[in-house]
């Protein structure tokens, strides 16, 4: 808390009154761009290395960055998550949907642990909300990561787009520069993309390309942000020789 407090003082003297400006001219128009998915992590900024501002981004989190599958409730409506996706592409009308993974992820670390079937028994799982969480809205990432191990991480997983007839193939760190983990990591971010689809009241958008969803994936030790190109079907990092090529993808497949 003492640093808190003092972090709060340095924010008074420092960008109180230029936030508050802005607070001000988003009041009565503000224009949001995305609907950001992240992890709870505290290493985790996504304002910050999106250099992203006041009213440019709802900004969702929890522990994976999981958006979890209508098909996991009674009532689609009844959880956090499409709660925020409600508010900000239909209420707000914002139309683009990120998420975005990160490595060394701990949630996803302990994931990972949890292919272990006494691991995660149910008598573990009542013991700990966190493996409960896991085990219930993550089990598909699991399931598609043992599918990409039985083919020694070679062979490319076919992820569900914006439709059940949008469906992209993606090869999951071709280069073995990742831990095992990280691979899962990565999984786990392209497979709530499939999950935020198969909400009923984003159905129409998402078919009227009205609406798009993107991942990307934060390399923490590296500072490294990745797209995933559908185009080159794998995570494709962001820097001064895939900018150009990158945004023009993005006009062509989400224009």
């Amino acid at each position: 808390m003492d640093k808190l407090l003092k972090g709060i003082m340095k924010y008074r003297s420092t960008v109180k009154d230029t936030m508050v400006q802005q607070f001000v001219k988003v009041k009565d128009n503000p224009t949001p761009k995305a609907v950001f998915f992240t992890c709870i992590d505290s290493r985790m900024l996504p304002t910050r290395f999106t250099q992203t501002n006041v009213g440019d981004m709802f900004i969702i989190r929890n522990a994976g960055n999981l958006v979890p599958h209508s098909q996991r409730f009674r009532d689609e409506q009844d959880t956090n998550e499409p709660a925020a996706l409600e508010l900000g592409c239909v209420m707000n009308d914002i139309r683009h949907i990120i998420v975005c993974g990160h490595s060394d992820c701990k949630a996803i670390n302990l994931l990972y642990k949890l292919r272990d079937p006494e691991f995660a028994s149910k008598e573990n799982r009542r013991l700990s909300p966190l493996r409960s969480w896991l085990c219930t809205h993550a089990q598909s990432s699991i399931d598609t990561f043992n599918e990409l191990e039985k083919h020694n991480y070679d062979k490319p997983l076919l992820f569900q787009g914006e439709t059940p007839l949008r469906k992209f193939a993606a090869y999951i760190d071709p280069e073995k520069k990742f831990s095992i983990e990280d691979r899962l990591s990565q999984i786990n971010t392209l497979q709530q993309l499939q999950n935020i689809a198969s909400y009923g009241f984003l159905k129409k958008r998402l078919e009227r390309n009205q609406l798009h969803i993107h991942a990307l994936w934060f390399d923490i030790y590296t500072g490294e942000i990745y797209y995933f190109s559908r185009g080159a079907k794998r995570f494709v990092i962001i820097d001064e020789s895939n900018f150009e090529k990158l945004t023009e993808e993005v006009v062509l497949y989400y224009s």
